[in-house]
């Protein structure tokens, strides 16, 4: 007996020994493997063999829980490390799962990796990985993951990755692929997720032996370069719940899919050359959400049975396409559809009451069509309805009292109808932009009521049989435009509308009068100056008593200011690059002297001069607890991690339990907004057309080529800075990841003063869009070129910014040039037009017709060298609609 509790004694020794040496081992292989990359955020740092953290517990590394408490994977995502990507991790014997996407390791794909016997997933997404695949990919036999997206890898996809016969997801979508993808498909009978997306260099047809997965969930070739025919392979696809083809150059019909796409969530192929009639079967899968088919060459009628069984349908797409007959009556009350475009095609039919049951209806586009119908009652109903465009159609009979009930309403466009009757007061929809009932046969007068529509910006009743006079409470609108020609109106135009419009948004009516008129008035009653001599005495009254409270809240802040010196004790810091400076010191610096402006409502501006004679920059945001300690630091290091020469980096942040203090680079030159502002303003146009590329540039950048995606959502020439050779950068950019949504949204509700940089959906809309950055940036485009700072004052009446006064200033046929610089020499007056038609585009009302930053960036690159090419974006502009 005590032999044998000798023998066992002995084997649990040696068997703590062995596991002692192999968390040595492990151990040391990670340290080996830091080694060889750059961490310059020092997250990496917890690696040490010094420390009493077990290597379990590491940053990134998760073991087995067994026994021997062996490495299984390494997560080591978004943390900003580059260098080599060292074979030593292949040591650790049981490592399954390497992740070192949204990274930034620079070099070929690692082949060495294949060493790793016991890998299963390998994703190296979001990197600067480049070259070719090579032939040698075969190695990663055990492989079930392979993702290498969004990365630089060009050449031909090589047949040998045909040997990969285990995977389950292969994803080498958003990179440089070239030629002709191999039919190697067909071996990978495990796989769930095929992706080969925006890859534009490929010239392909489908491989037709993709059916022959019938485990296949995804598969994606949108914008691929892929050609011809789509192969009848929806037999072989059983599982299929997401089909992308869309954006590429595919022809002929669709291929018989009636009964095998049971699981279809959505369906793409819009934007192709594709067409025949309208794909059979397709709704037969009860768990279809989205179709998508537009812009295409389909036609034919839309069979109403064919939609039975799609209950769950949120997104109809087929505009674009020529299909006619009577459009499918019962989408209109389909219970979660939530989008319906169908304009440009040759629809007939009714839209029904029953619309009222479309409880979840957010958009619906129909222009030019040939609906002959009554505008239903039911669209007043719908709560979630925020545009209706029926224009080009045959609607007719009277509009409806509550056509505008909506609350999110923010779009309405019938133009171009048979609409009679008076047209409705509207008092409900106080988030409606844009209203157009041009071309209609409404009688009465112009509604007093659409001056308490505080949003309403585009307002087009032209061509109709309106009488009476113009109310003047409209001008207390900023109307972009006004267009009332072409009816029977009369009396005084209101100052404030004449304006700057164009005459002939007035024409044709000749018994309107006004300056600049046929017809003059007579001059102003003396009772109206006396009002506006109360109203200015009313003015400078409120100013007086603004600036004691001002005065008072100065005090206030200061008596704050000095209490919180005596608390730097629960000031932590972090910081992302080598500052010689304490909290102590920066808050000290923090004095009058250093003040630079407000730095508007999240906080106040400062430029502290480090004891090395460093400038920086430091700005103290208030009010941002609603986030932990630990959320905020997670993501002030996101932002911390953006690197493009566009973006004002953030060195590193101090903060306690209400302040924090967010620590950028100086730059010299200060903001474009207050270069803008000074009277002897006179860069010349090439200066300005590369601080607008730049601009564009890092907003692109945000959009798509960082990760995770990001919007600026509070872009102004304000937080546009210049460097000493006029470079820009952008500042202040996604603060509402600091601060939180719900006070980001009320701060930036609180800032009058730069209200015309939000987008006109602004504030209704569920969530900020890239769109909403888009018309920011229209915004300072059209203050480079005109010269004029965004919201300025005229020399009569009140200010007016500068997307209103360009629209008003501009005669559509050939006043353009009136709203450009005068100051800029005549010779670049052809590429300013080309950069005027972009920031109009950039501006327009409806966010679907701006252009993505991306191809803003194309646009404005092209005018250095060839004027307008580059434009063919905004080509497709439906003309129909107001910008």
């Amino acid at each position: 007996m005590a032999i044998i509790c000798k023998n066992t004694l002995f084997l649990t020794l040696i068997f703590s020994l062995f596991l002692v040496n192999s968390a040595s081992s492990e151990v040391e292989i990670l340290l080996q493997f830091k080694s060889s990359i750059e961490d310059p955020m020092n997250v990496l740092s917890g690696w040490s063999n010094t420390t009493a953290i077990h290597h379990c517990n590491w940053t990134g590394v998760s073991c087995t829980n067994g026994g021997s408490l062996s490495v299984f994977s390494l997560n080591l995502q978004s943390l900003n490390l580059s260098g080599e990507i060292s074979a030593s991790l292949c040591k650790l014997a049981n490592l399954t799962h390497l992740n070192l996407a949204d990274n930034l390791f620079n070099q070929p794909i690692p082949l060495h990796l294949s060493e790793c016997d016991s890998l299963v997933t390998l994703n190296l997404s979001n990197n600067l990985i480049w070259g070719t695949i090579p032939e040698q990919i075969s190695l990663f036999k055990p492989l079930e993951v392979l993702d290498f997206s969004r990365n630089h890898i060009e050449g031909e996809i090589p047949e040998s990755i045909g040997s990969l016969k285990q995977l389950k997801v292969l994803n080498l979508g958003s990179n440089l692929l070239s030629g002709s993808v191999p039919v190697v498909f067909g071996n990978f009978t495990e796989l769930m997720v095929l992706d080969l997306s925006h890859n534009p260099f490929l010239v392909s047809e489908i491989p037709g032996d993709i059916g022959e997965l019938s485990k296949l969930e995804e598969l994606l070739l949108q914008s691929s370069g892929f050609y011809g025919e789509i192969p009848d392979f929806f037999k072989g696809l059983k599982s299929l719940t997401i089909l992308d083809l869309s954006q590429n150059n595919l022809t002929g019909n669709l291929p018989q899919i009636k009964l095998f796409l049971q699981n279809l969530v959505s369906f793409d192929v819009s934007q192709n050359k594709l067409s025949g009639s309208f794909p059979n079967g397709v709704c037969e899968a009860n768990s279809l959400v989205s179709l998508s088919l537009h812009t295409n060459f389909f036609n034919g009628s839309i069979p109403n049975d064919f939609f039975n069984e799609c209950t769950n349908l949120e997104r109809f797409e087929v505009q674009n396409n020529g299909f006619n007959g009577n459009f499918p009556s019962w989408l209109w009350s389909s219970p979660k559809i939530k989008l319906i475009r169908a304009e440009n095609n040759k629809f007939t039919g009714e839209i029904p009451d029953s619309i009222s049951e479309a409880a979840q209806l957010e958009h619906v586009q129909i222009d030019n069509n040939s609906f002959t119908t009554r505008f239903p009652l039911g669209v007043g109903k719908v709560r979630s309805l925020y545009r209706f465009s029926a224009s080009l159609n045959g609607l007719y009979g009277e509009l409806p009292p509550n056509f505008c009930d909506s609350p999110v309403m923010s779009i309405i466009n019938l133009s171009h109808n048979y609409l009679s009757a008076k047209i409705p007061e509207v008092r409900k929809c106080r988030k409606l932009v844009s209203l157009s009932l041009a071309d209609n046969n409404f009688v009465g007068e112009i509604p007093e009521s659409l001056a308490d529509l505080p949003v309403l910006t585009y307002l087009d009743l032209s061509q109709n049989n309106l009488t009476g006079s113009i109310p003047q409470e409209l001008q207390k609108l900023k109307l972009a435009l006004f267009n009332v020609s072409f009816n029977q109106l009369s009396g005084r135009v209101p100052l404030l509308l004449i304006s700057g419009l164009p005459a002939s948004f007035l024409q044709g009516n000749p018994g309107l009068c006004g300056p600049g008129l046929p017809h003059s008035c007579l001059d102003d009653n003396p009772m109206s100056k006396s009002s506006g001599f109360a109203k200015l005495t009313c003015a400078l009254v409120f100013i007086a008593l603004a600036f004691v409270l001002l005065v008072f809240a100065f005090g206030f802040y200061l008596i704050r200011f000095h209490k919180r010196r005596s608390q730097l004790g629960i000031w932590r810091s972090v910081f992302f690059y080598p500052l010689r400076v304490t909290e102590n010191d920066l808050i000290l610096a923090m004095d009058e002297k250093a003040a630079r402006g407000s730095g508007g409502n999240f906080g106040r501006v400062y430029v502290v001069n480090l004891p090395s004679g460093e400038l920086i920059v430091v700005k103290k945001m208030l009010n941002f607890a609603s986030q932990s300690s630990k959320a905020l630091k997670n993501e002030v290091k996101t932002l911390a991690k953006i690197r493009h020469k566009n973006m004002v980096k953030i060195l590193g942040f101090c903060h306690s339990d209400d302040s924090i203090f967010l620590i950028y680079e100086y730059l010299p030159k200060g903001s474009l907004g207050e270069l803008i502002g000074k009277e002897d303003f006179n860069l010349p146009w090439s200066v300005r057309l590369k601080i607008a590329i730049g601009i564009a540039q890092g907003l692109a950048y945000l959009h798509k080529d960082y990760i995770p995606h990001l919007l600026h959502r509070n872009l102004k020439s304000n937080n546009v800075l210049l460097d000493s050779d006029f470079q820009p950068k952008l500042t202040d950019f996604a603060l509402d990841r600091i601060v939180g949504e719900n006070i980001f949204q009320s701060v930036v509700a609180s800032e009058s003063a730069s209200s015309c940089y939000l987008a006109p959906e602004y504030g209704h809309m569920k969530k900020a869009t890239e769109q909403n950055d888009t018309y920011s940036f229209g915004v300072i485009l059209l203050e480079l070129l005109t010269g004029r700072q965004a919201e300025q004052k005229e020399s009569e009446g009140p200010s007016l910014d500068v997307v209103k006064w360009v629209r008003r200033k501009i005669n559509i046929t050939n006043g353009a040039m009136k709203v450009l610089d005068p100051k800029i020499s005549n010779s670049s007056q052809q590429q300013m037009l080309g950069a005027l038609e972009i920031g109009l585009h950039c501006t327009s009302v409806i966010p679907e017709k701006r252009p993505s930053m991306c191809e803003v960036v194309k646009a404005l690159q092209s005018l250095e060298t060839s004027h307008l090419q580059g434009l063919e974006f905004c080509a497709s502009v439906d003309s129909s609609i107001p910008l």
